[in-house]
């Protein structure tokens, strides 16, 4: 699992009454986590490594998506993989932000995009994943989930409408989904928290009020996250700390928009790249 710390992980607190102390003053960026540790959002950064330029960062943002356009028309031509790319993310944490940014220069012939909400009167006739499976990914295609599957566990587990039992059996089904995708169709799958804290989403929240342009983006849902910001992070804690998912969750620092982009980027044009080496 990939994420930012803006403090020392536990874990390695406790090395340090064995060992000599180590300096640990380094902002680790977008790092995979050791598989045995439990996953606490608070001890992970929400804003950019120290010393990040804005403008030097907004420029190679540009560079990546030119570079993610050209391996997207190579995906479209060789027909061989599949990417799903699903972003999450508290309400105003940017998911449609990434969209626009990350994805606005790529052929649209060849990406698509869907953004999830709650399943509406046929949907819930059927499993959780029927929905879901009619919006994955065609070989030599993109596609970008804004929200996700994983809203079927996260929201039960917020709002207490689902048993413990119920939700473990809901991420085993979305762990052979996802294998089933990766076997069948070699479908890459990317996945992106976009991490906030709760003062940004505080702000955000404020300016989406306040501002003309941006009212029409207001839910009232979105009080609802700072009230039950606890139980928010701690049911993403699950959903990020589970092991036997396929592919890594990439935790990314999203208080300021333009690190988000450039992130976000960076990855897709790193792992996509890999599929053609």
């Amino acid at each position: 699992m990939r994420s930012d710390f803006s403090t020392a992980p536990s874990f390695l607190s406790s090395a340090a009454s064995i060992r000599p102390k180590i300096a640990l003053n380094v902002h680790r960026s977008i790092k995979k986590i050791k598989r045995e540790n439990h996953m606490n959002l608070n001890e992970i950064a929400t804003v950019p490594p120290e010393g990040k330029n804005k403008e030097d960062v907004l420029r190679k943002t540009e560079e990546l998506t030119a570079e993610l356009s050209l391996l997207q028309e190579k995906l479209f031509a060789e027909k061989k993989h599949s990417v799903l790319v699903i972003l999450q993310g508290v309400d105003t944490s940017g998911k449609d932000g990434t969209v626009k940014h990350v994805f606005g220069g790529i052929n649209p012939q060849g990406c698509s995009v869907k953004s999830w909400t709650k399943p509406n009167s046929e949907e819930v006739q059927y499993d959780f994943l029927w929905r879901i499976h009619k919006y994955v990914p065609a070989k030599g295609m993109i596609q970008i989930h804004n929200r996700s599957h994983y809203e079927d566990v996260l929201m039960p587990k917020i709002f207490g409408e689902l048993s413990d039992q119920r939700l473990k059996e809901r991420l085993e089904s979305i762990r052979e989904f996802e294998r089933h995708l990766s076997r069948e169709n070699q479908t890459l799958i990317l996945k992106f928290f976009l991490h906030i804290s709760k003062e940004e989403q505080k702000e955000r929240i404020a300016e989406r009020l306040s501002d003309p342009d941006k009212k029409w983006k207001f839910d009232p849902s979105d009080l609802t996250t700072q009230d039950r910001w606890k139980e928010y992070q701690e049911a993403y804690e699950m959903i990020l700390d589970d092991k036997r998912q396929e592919g890594e969750w990439n935790v990314v620092p999203s208080d300021k928009k333009w690190y988000r982009n450039y992130k976000v980027a960076k990855i897709l044009c790193e792992e996509l790249g890999k599929r053609f080496e």
